[in-house]
């Protein structure tokens, strides 16, 4: 009879372990919520879904400049990386005309790692290329691309931020109204100074600290509660043997 329990023992200590691998997903999940620069009024949300150096990248945002000369704003948007791994602040503005540009935010948010284009060309060379940019007031961005090495590594590090563009040039000061952008001189500067920002961090696992839903419930109440079931199962079984045994014995 003790050595039959003792025997359970292992088992008992194995099963939740067994039951709980499966749950765990693969590959990686990051996350970040998109908050407003330089007053633009926006907000978002990205995600990104890797697995290996494949990226599905959804995300969404609203409240930004609609439109630009007439036709819909383009927002270029990039992934910053090898910076501080942050959102600038407003003491970034050097020059004091009230606006955090590019140039003044990239030692918080890095250089562009990869373009989020509609199409095509998703390289830093496509950065500041509105032909393939979203466009207008708000997006729904859903797109699967290749990441490079350098891109990884900074969302492994925890370095990686998500930079859309594009002021509505009517809220800058009037300073700023007047300066050219110091990516592309022929654009005003609210072309390409940032309008929304946010720090890209890895998603727990079920996604319980972001609000994507939990499943903790079945991990810990559904799986392990079957393991621990199956566990007693063959506890019962096991006990029901050496009964049998002492039975015959007798």
């Amino acid at each position: 009879m003790h050595k039959a329990l003792r025997a359970l023992i292992p088992l008992a200590a194995a099963a939740p372990l067994a039951f709980a691998a499966p749950a765990m997903a693969s590959g990686s999940t990051y996350q970040a919520t998109l908050d407003p620069l330089n007053g633009s009024g926006g907000s978002g949300m990205v995600t990104i879904a890797l697995h290996g150096s494949s990226a599905t990248v959804t995300e969404s945002w609203s409240g930004l400049a609609s439109t630009f000369g007439g036709s819909p704003y383009p927002h270029v948007q990039h992934i910053h990386i090898d910076g501080q791994g942050q959102c600038p602040t407003p003491s970034a503005d050097k020059n004091g005309d009230g606006i955090v540009d590019t140039q003044e935010g990239a030692p918080a948010y890095g250089a562009i790692g990869t373009t989020l284009s509609e199409k095509g060309d998703t390289s830093p060379a496509a950065g500041t290329n509105i032909k393939i940019a979203p466009a207008g007031s708000s997006t729904s961005y859903h797109r699967t691309i290749r990441l490079d090495p350098k891109t990884l590594s900074s969302l492994q590090n925890d370095t990686a931020v998500v930079v859309v563009h594009g002021l509505d040039p009517s809220t800058l000061s009037k300073k700023a109204q007047g300066e050219k952008s110091n990516l592309v001189p022929s654009l005003p500067l609210a072309a390409t100074s940032p309008a929304l920002c946010g720090a890209l961090h890895a998603m727990p696992s079920g996604g319980v600290a972001t609000g994507t839903g939990s499943t903790a419930g079945i991990e810990d109440g559904g799986v392990l509660g079957l393991g621990g079931g199956l566990l007693l199962g063959g506890a019962g079984i096991a006990l029901y043997g050496v009964r049998r045994r002492q039975a015959v014995k007798a």
